[in-house]
């Protein structure tokens, strides 16, 4: 029997473990569980890290039934590899392996406030103030300012941090902590590609930065070790893979651009799930971005391999609008749904939707926007807003094509698509009529997992899965050429960005003159007088 490698896929709305054949790169079998969400405030989003683990250990055991139901030795199964939602940050105790908090998730918002008083604080009220070491913009997305919050108010994580209990993590971080022992000896660390999306990681040296964890007040001493994306971390020490080496890790997007192969300096990817996420390899130096994209470590395949570099733009809504439209508001009764009802409208009759709610992100990095629809009139139907929620992700992802374009000089010809939203034909088709390109989706969705296996197999120590150029996997791909001429979408494309205009602006975290402290100032101005608008690109 060929040699087998599994992933664990922990993505912001559901958790699965796949498994793969380490010389076809052929998905055997797998298992889904779904995550909940809970949204304690406005703009609050967390997640159960207990829950989160539970799903990891139900979909290994489920999956590993699944296998030998189809005669598969599971004992054949040489490495497990993590993939995770990146930024989410998780505080735990290292004593009783309890969490200290729930997990608060990449859109969380609750750190606006903090976030806006950190750039009012630098030179020039610069929100790119640190980006010569992060290449990230101040925000509420990444993790230290998340961070920052729990030491802040919850009294749990200070009491912890003060007798030298508390360990931080991203989700990667909890997960290979859990399965390598927990609290009896389990690993403390995570990979290049997760680090550099906490805004403490120096993406030049590598490290953990001592100024920038003064910067946001962290103590140096909660944070994980930081490692190679493929080398063996520890060992499962239960479930039915006890025993197995745990040997990759990579953030959810990094691992899309590795199972998509885009090993070459210039190849990019673009991930529908929960957010949108267009990675673009830059090779083994880091490209800033005078475009509102950002830069970011992609992955490093070994100790004493180079870190190779990524250029992206990220998007905060893209199947969360689907969920939107599903669980808020009824419209659609399944996630599949969407699909028959746009089909049926055919267009969106000039109705745009731009779903900010998490603000929005790039090219923007505005956390004041929020959500808005216009364009309505009487004969705008439940079918009409089907169709725009699913054109608003196809311009978000032209808008940050075209930042990625004009850094890089060197436009991309066509765009390497995944993740859970590219089953939807007609988005993928939506999306090749309004960039004007190929947009070429495998017919093996799962990239995501299958880079982390691909990690996790290539590392030494287990070597059953190479790398090189010559031995990658063929994958089966079709392609969706654009339908309409590019005049058609250029008109759509500046109705949107208008539309996006209006969405800017709208929230502050001023308070209001009433005595409750619940109201919130909007624009800063009296009602009725309109808010200047800001520049259309963000500042470099």
């Amino acid at each position: 029997m060929e040699p087998l490698v599994a992933a664990i896929d922990q993505g912001t709305s559901s958790t699965r473990f796949l498994v793969f054949n380490a010389k076809t790169a052929k998905l055997l079998s797998h298992h889904q569980v779904e995550i909940n969400q809970s949204f304690p405030k406005e703009g609050w989003v967390e997640e159960d890290p207990k829950e989160i683990m539970q799903s990891v250990y139900e979909c290994i055991e489920r999956t590993c039934e699944k296998l030998c139901q189809l005669n598969i030795d599971i004992s054949n199964i040489k490495a497990v590899g993590v993939t995770n939602q990146r930024e989410t940050t998780l505080v735990w105790d290292k004593e009783t392996g309890e969490p200290l908090y729930n997990a608060i998730v990449w859109l969380d918002l609750r750190t606006q406030s903090t976030v806006e008083r950190l750039i009012n604080k630098t030179p020039g009220q610069n929100k790119n103030h640190l980006k010569h070491k992060t290449g990230l913009p101040i925000s509420t997305y990444f993790s230290a300012v998340k961070l920052r919050w729990l030491l802040d108010n919850v009294d749990e994580v200070r009491q912890a941090v003060l007798s030298e209990r508390a360990m931080f993590g991203t989700v990667d971080s909890w997960i290979i902590w859990c399965l390598t022992g927990g609290k009896n000896g389990g690993v403390h660390c995570t990979d290049v590609s997760n680090a550099s999306r906490t805004m403490l990681f120096n993406i030049h040296t590598m490290n953990w930065d001592p100024e920038l964890c003064r910067y946001f007040d962290v103590p140096m001493e909660i944070l994980p070790k930081v490692r190679s994306s493929s080398e063996i971390y520890g060992w499962m020490k239960s479930s039915s893979l006890a025993g197995v080496p745990v040997s990759g890790c990579l953030g959810d997007q990094s691992a899309a651009l590795v199972g998509q192969m885009c090993f070459k300096e210039g190849q990019a990817k673009n991930t529908y799930g929960t957010g949108c996420f267009l990675l673009r390899n830059t090779g083994t130096k880091p490209v800033l971005s005078d475009h509102g994209l950002l830069t970011t470590v992609a992955y490093k395949m070994g100790k004493d391999e180079p870190a190779c570099y990524a250029l992206e733009g990220s998007v905060a809504i893209a199947g969360a609008v689907v969920r939107w439209l599903k669980d808020n508001m009824g419209i659609v009764q399944s996630s599949k749904e969407i699909e028959t009802l746009a089909a049926a409208a055919g267009s969106s009759y000039g109705c745009y939707f731009v779903p900010a709610f998490s603000g929005l992100y790039a090219p923007y990095w505005e956390p004041s926007a929020r959500g808005i629809i216009c364009g309505l009139t009487q004969f705008t139907n439940r079918n009409h807003l089907a169709f725009a929620a699913l054109e608003a992700v196809c311009f978000q992802t032209r808008e940050i094509l075209d930042a990625m374009n004009q850094d890089s000089g060197v436009p991309l010809k066509q765009l390497q698509v995944d993740g859970g939203m590219t089953s939807n034909r007609l988005l993928m088709q939506l999306q090749a009529d309004i960039l004007c390109m190929s947009v070429v989706r495998p017919t093996m969705s799962e990239t995501t997992a299958l880079g982390a296996a691909m990690a996790a197999g290539a590392a030494e120590g287990v070597e059953v899965w190479s790398l090189s150029p010559g031995n990658l996997p063929h994958i089966t791909s079709e392609k969706y050429e654009p339908q309409i001429n590019s005049d058609e979408s250029e008109f759509r494309f500046a109705r949107w960005k208008k539309a996006v205009q209006r969405a800017m602006n709208w929230e502050t975290t001023e308070p209001c003159c009433n005595a409750n402290g619940l109201g919130k100032k909007m624009n800063g101005t009296p009602w009725g007088v309109p808010p200047t608008p800001p520049p259309t690109r963000a500042d470099p």
